[in-house]
């Protein structure tokens, strides 16, 4: 079977590392908030060209943390309303509705997968304060399109940077362009850890602050609570692991690319679309590939197809926000580029140690699928 991701073989090649940076932790005895944790912080800050990374539990926690440091710091109050794509994954929503405020879902281009910045202004409102746009799958959104409609209303921007660490424009990378940005260390991400992790960057000194305290209780302080805070902060076995993988992400993401533009160039089968087909290559080389996602309208029978001939495929994401249970007031919202394209998308294997030979057999199979 060729594995979608295969970690225990990613996280073999830096084995050696792992243990011996593991063991360091070990040794110091001092296991949450310690020197691994400043010195990751500091390198991802540095990676991303931001002042500052603040290290959390999650992914999650990094978006909520985020909008409840704005609120804490007056930007932000209940009901306001925050802009974000209709077709991301269900965390996205969670951070904003966790806190109180109102989701706007904004249909996505159907070509990037990204939130269509040509249809955020016609969303914004007077109560409108944040854009969230979620640089899905590996490419960055429109964002300096986005900064400008920001600019010009005097919104904040909260990047959600999940999985895209790494992806840049014009040199700059996801990370460094909005107010603040989430990111999620999942150990399926391009940056993963080997346990749940996350980070905020930002070049906000207030913000970052803010961010510490309520990652510890709200504590600035020991034993002193300026604000209500909540437990989420990233130990430093995981910051320690996330210090040795940092240095190898760059050719990491780069050998994405390979596998990518493999499949761009190579699979022709007018039944399965290819992403970014009509992209420039400079944008297409500042992608980092978290996800290889082509669409078909045969979906189901494609991926029954390549698991019969051993080749494991994911789907990201089956339902849209707006058609889960947990949200059943928007179950009537009618999306239809959402709703399309997740009827249709399906995740071929992509990652660090998927050989050439193998990504070749999953060409070769994909060219050989007749609906």
């Amino acid at each position: 079977m060729i594995p979608f991701l295969d970690l225990k073989t990613i996280n073999a090649q830096y084995s050696e590392k792992l243990v011996a940076a593991c063991m360091r932790v070990i040794g110091t005895g001092w296991y949450v908030g310690g020197k691994e944790l400043e010195q990751f912080e500091q390198h991802f800050a540095n990676y991303c060209g931001t002042q500052y990374a603040i290290g959390v539990a999650n992914g999650l926690d990094a978006l909520i943390l985020t909008l409840r440091a704005w609120k804490e710091l007056g930007k932000l109050q209940d009901g306001d309303e925050v802009i974000v794509p209709s077709n991301t994954y269900i965390a996205s929503i969670l951070a904003i509705t966790e806190n109180d405020l109102k989701p706007v879902l904004v249909e996505p281009d159907a070509m990037t997968f990204n939130i269509d910045y040509k249809k955020i202004e016609s969303a914004i409102t007077a109560k409108t304060r944040v854009i969230l746009p979620v640089h899905l799958y590996g490419q960055l959104a429109a964002i300096s399109e986005i900064m400008d409609i920001a600019a010009k209303h005097k919104l904040l921007v909260l990047e959600d940077s999940a999985q895209a660490h790494g992806a840049e424009i014009a040199g700059r990378k996801a990370g460094s362009w909005g107010d603040a940005s989430g990111f999620s260390f999942y150990p399926g991400k391009n940056l993963g850890a080997l346990g749940d992790a996350g980070a905020v960057t930002t070049n906000d000194a207030e913000l970052a602050n803010m961010l510490k305290e309520l990652r510890n209780y709200g504590s600035h302080e020991k034993y002193k609570h300026l604000v209500r805070g909540v437990n989420s902060r990233l130990d430093e076995i995981q910051a320690a692991m996330l210090n040795v993988k940092l240095n190898f992400l760059d050719e990491e993401n780069q050998y994405r690319r390979q596998i990518a533009d493999l499949y761009l160039k190579e699979i022709q089968n007018p039944e399965i679309e290819l992403p970014l087909k009509n992209m420039n290559a400079q944008t297409y080389s500042q992608h980092v590939w978290h996800l290889f996602v082509v669409r078909t309208k045969h979906r189901e029978a494609l991926q029954k197809y390549l698991t019969k001939h051993q080749v494991q495929t994911l789907i990201h994401y089956p339902i849209p926000p707006h058609k889960q249970h947990a949200y059943k007031e928007w179950n009537n919202l009618i999306l239809p580029i959402s709703e399309q394209i997740h009827a249709e998308v399906l995740s071929l294997p992509i990652g660090p140690t998927l050989s050439i030979e193998d990504a070749r057999k999953v060409v070769q199979l994909c060219n050989g699928f007749k609906a």
